[in-house]
């Protein structure tokens, strides 16, 4: 199939053309290499699918605005052209087709591209309000113009400006009635706490666009912060039946049945999200631990002679993520904390002190400790708010704007961190200075060397923590370097060469400022 779309885009005039089989690797090429178009294929057979591949590359955020995504399927199943509109190619094609039919796709999407290349540039650089100004700019007689209005729409929320969000949208909804458009209406009444009317138009959408599965999800987190836990729980099931094979979803309807002790239906949805995470980027101990609690809420009601038997499920699900999560410390703090509740439920108070203590202990090794009180609600299925707790906004925005002269300051508060041993605050401030200035070379190198300090010090997520060392070293390549920055580049290199056991202990050097 692959010489097949090959000889088709040649009969195109397409030249410049990389064909790949489809493997793990493809995402490594699409995040270095700057394609203007990625046509996807997908075959269930295959070992590691199309829609496995599409799904990542939204998921690590290697989708970029400026580049163009065709998926093709030979699956024309519900299920999976639904989950693969959940990560928002620009076009999907269900196999067989014909040149005409490929050539119409690529012409409308380079036509598109280029009416809005000016804004694409401006978000995949970070600077949202010079993006605001260019969806500005977009005539009004071109077709692009309403996706361009939303465009800037969406980029209001994410800038908490869902009020001025708001008097764009309404103008083009009730002209055209566009399903997306609603979407992103709706959007903005969740972010105005104005939930009567998201849940209205929400009910408009769904009975209208029945398949039109981010409807359920936004409809399900209306009922919910309106405290109808039971239809946000059936909204979810309908939304599942309809696409059952994104995880987050699953993971979403079992949290909600467990609140609302709907324990089969929660059974269910972290079994399919064992399932369905074998091969995918969100494999993850958490439906293990969460199906382990749903045997602990059995065994509050279960006959004495059924308990032993829960507790070797419970116990069981918890030995098999630990064996296949097995540097995850955060699930093994995560687990102590269930263990204790368990114990607490048979008044074993002593016992859970000590898983109690086990998790602390745990916990203090973590560069991201977590928040141990709010975890134990979470891990036990106790309901918890949906806002999570309030963070400092003006030390760490979640949303930032293209800003060099912040992203300079942000790195200089990093390295007082960094000096002062606090790693994880560091790292967290590292990643807003990139998030400020993505060309930011000397952040780059900063963000290099502590991951590879972390790397050496800790085995856990070592691998995915070198390819960060990696990363960062490779951009920088890519950049124009200051003398100091070009010392510190080689220096890096030459460390990363080297075996980890063979570095130096402690801190490699003090950060770049």
């Amino acid at each position: 199939m692959r010489s097949t779309i090959s000889q088709m885009l040649r009969q195109l005039g397409v030249v410049n053309i990389q064909a790949m089989t489809i493997n793990e690797q493809i995402l490594d090429t699409v995040r270095d290499e700057a394609f203007d178009i990625v046509l996807l294929g997908h075959n269930a057979s295959d070992k590691t699918t199309g829609i496995q591949l599409l799904e990542e590359a939204r998921f690590r955020g290697y989708m970029r605005p400026t580049c163009g995504w065709i998926f093709m399927t030979s699956d024309s199943s519900q299920a999976v052209v639904l989950h693969a509109i959940e990560s928002n190619p620009d076009y999907l094609i269900t196999k067989p087709f014909t040149v005409d039919e490929l050539k119409y796709r690529i012409d409308a999407l380079i036509a598109r591209k280029q009416v809005l290349r000016s804004i694409d540039v401006a978000i995949e650089a970070g600077d949202h309000q010079a993006a605001l100004v260019h969806c500005d700019d977009v005539p009004v007689y071109e077709p692009c113009y309403e996706i361009a209005q939303r465009i800037k729409a969406s980029l209001l929320i994410d800038l908490g400006r869902a009020d001025e969000a708001l008097d764009i949208l309404q103008q083009h909804f009730w002209d055209m009635s566009d399903k997306d458009t609603g979407l992103c209406m709706a959007k903005a009444f969740i972010n105005l706490n104005r939930l009567d009317e998201a849940l209205s138009l929400l009910n408009d959408l769904v009975e209208a666009h029945p398949l039109l599965v981010p409807a359920y999800d936004l409809l399900a987190n209306v009922h919910e912060r309106k405290g109808d836990l039971v239809l946000a729980r059936e909204t979810l099931e309908v939304a599942t039946s309809r696409s059952p094979l994104g995880i987050p979803r699953q993971m979403e309807l079992g949290r909600v049945a467990t609140y609302t002790h709907e324990l089969k239906v929660a059974d269910t949805a972290y079994r399919r999200s064992i399932s369905l995470g074998r091969k995918s980027c969100y494999r993850s101990p958490d439906p293990y631990l969460y199906l382990a609690n749903i045997r602990r809420l059995e065994m509050q009601s279960a006959e004495p002679k059924d308990k032993i038997e829960l507790e070797n499920k419970m116990m069981t699900l918890l030995n098999l993520a630990e064996y296949s999560f097995p540097k995850d410390l955060a699930f093994k703090a995560r687990a102590a904390l269930l263990k204790a509740k368990w114990c607490e439920d048979n008044q074993n108070n002593e016992q859970a002190a000590e898983f109690l203590q086990q998790a602390e202990r745990i916990n203090r090794t973590l560069v991201s400790p977590l928040n141990l009180q709010r975890e134990m609600l979470i891990v036990s299925g106790d309901a918890v708010p949906i806002l999570e707790e309030k963070v400092d906004q003006t030390a760490l925005p979640d949303k930032v704007n293209f800003d060099p002269v912040m992203s300079d300051k942000v790195n200089r508060l990093a390295s007082k961190h960094y000096m002062a041993g606090k790693y994880g605050q560091a790292l967290r401030y590292l990643n807003l200075a990139i998030d400020y200035n993505p060309t930011n070379a000397t952040v780059m190198l900063n963000l290099a060397q502590l991951y590879l300090e972390v790397a050496r010090d800790n085995e856990v997520n070592r691998e995915s923590r070198l390819k960060m060392v990696k990363r960062f070293l490779k951009l920088t390549q890519k950049s124009a370097l200051t003398e100091e920055e070009k010392v510190r580049q080689r220096q890096l290199i030459y460390y990363f060469t080297k075996p980890l056991t063979n570095l130096p202990k402690g801190s490699l050097h003090a950060l770049l400022k």
